[in-house]
């Protein structure tokens, strides 16, 4: 156990470092170092290397021991079980069996005990893994990796909130979830692309157990800043009003009461957000947005609008409704900025459109349809700036 005056006197040295130290392109490499310096014998601690997310991978950038580098992995999927340890809690200590299970290093676990902390900003990830030499002390080594992320995301933050604007994009990317729900017998997989810094667009999951999950998604009027500040009170206040045993009706209408006392009360929100089961049953509510719609073989449904958009008047009147789900069928959720993309002046991609290019790839998963959708509608729209925010969430439930 280390002297606590001299501990808590190296980290808070070494922590306003990170928040003050000018930005380079070896920014984490030279942070890395140092706290090897300052605390690799008072720690334990040995090497650590550096991997950033790009696409559905952690790819290697950097190690601190350059000797090293020919045995460290170069690409972890992010379906990986200890990849998705850390992108749940942030800072893991791999020290049991259970969590050290699939770790791709080559580690003697007689000598070594790996930890990874999740950094990030409002676009990139980055794991920095950290090798524990036998001796480390549970305490310190949380309080010191948890101290570090909280740094280096402040840092990472602070550097992207320049301009109204900038933080406005740094709100609206913060809420948009960074996992999937795994859900046995079902595939979702969302994606939003903002036509400018910010966008009105929103989507969220919430997971109730390991068989029923739920997902939403929405349109908030107007743009930047406000338009930001109100995803941020819809999100969270549905992650707030939502449980296993949600009442979906009366959930939004005490939604729609938080946005008409907004103090941007000149805008309103189209919102779908519904509840399955891993059955296959599916309860909805469709405050005002476009008609998500449901894939099966040659057939399509539309799920119609259950009462207005919210914002307009502070009582309203919303129903719930069903609809079933059967193995291999496609739920597909979109905002207008989907089916509203031009070709030409007079020429829209349209829904109908959309449900034929679902229709004529609903074998595919749910990652791979939104991805098609979305370059599709790009090329429709010759490859030029987005017009408005797009976003799309494709439920698939599995053959059974």
């Amino acid at each position: 156990m280390n002297d606590p005056k001299t501990f808590y006197r190296e980290l808070d040295e070494i922590l306003d470092k990170i928040v003050t130290e000018e930005p380079d392109e070896n920014f984490f490499i030279k942070i890395l170092n140092e706290l090897e310096q300052r605390f690799g014998k008072s720690l334990n601690l040995h090497d650590s290397h550096i991997y950033e997310k790009r696409g559905d991978e952690f790819v290697f950038v950097e190690t601190s021991t350059p000797q090293k580098d020919s045995s460290i992995a170069r690409a972890i999927p992010m379906s990986v079980e200890w990849i998705q340890q850390v992108l749940r809690r942030g800072v893991v200590i791999y020290d049991t069996p259970e969590a050290f299970q699939d770790f791709d290093f080559q580690l003697d676990r007689e000598k070594y005990t790996p930890a990874a902390i999740l950094v990030h900003n409002p676009v990139r990830k980055w794991l920095l893994v950290f090798e524990l030499q036998h001796g480390w002390v549970r305490e310190e080594i949380t309080l010191f990796l948890n101290s570090v992320r909280t740094a280096l995301n402040y840092r990472l933050f602070s550097e992207m909130m320049k301009s109204d604007m900038e933080r406005a994009a740094q709100i609206q990317k913060s809420l948009l979830p960074g996992v999937s729900p795994k859900t046995k017998g079902y595939q979702i997989f969302g994606h939003s692309q903002p036509a400018e810094i910010v966008g009105g667009d929103f989507y969220d999951y919430f997971q109730f157990d390991e068989d029923d999950f739920g997902g939403c998604l929405g349109d908030a009027s107007g743009h930047g800043l406000p338009a930001a500040l109100l995803v941020r009170d819809v999100v969270i206040g549905l992650r707030m009003g939502l449980a296993k045993e949600m009442r979906l009706v009366h959930t939004v209408k005490k939604l729609n009461q938080v946005i008409q006392r907004s103090t941007y009360s000149t805008s309103f929100v189209s919102l779908f957000i519904g509840e399955i089961e891993s059955s296959g049953h599916l309860f909805y509510v469709n405050a005002g947005h476009p008609a998500p719609f449901l894939v099966c073989g040659k057939q399509t449904v539309d799920l119609e609008a259950t009462g207005i958009t919210l914002g307009f008047l502070a009582d309203i009147e919303l129903r719930r409704s069903y609809i079933r789900l059967e193995p291999n069928s496609v739920l597909v959720m979109y905002s207008d900025g989907i089916i509203e993309r031009h070709k030409n002046e007079d020429e829209q991609f349209g829904v109908e459109r959309l449900k034929r290019l679902v229709m004529k790839n609903q074998e595919k998963s749910a990652q791979e349809i939104v991805g098609l959708v979305f370059d599709t509608v790009y090329r429709f729209g010759n490859r030029t700036q987005w017009e408005d925010d797009a976003t799309m969430v494709v439920v698939k439930r599995l053959s059974e």
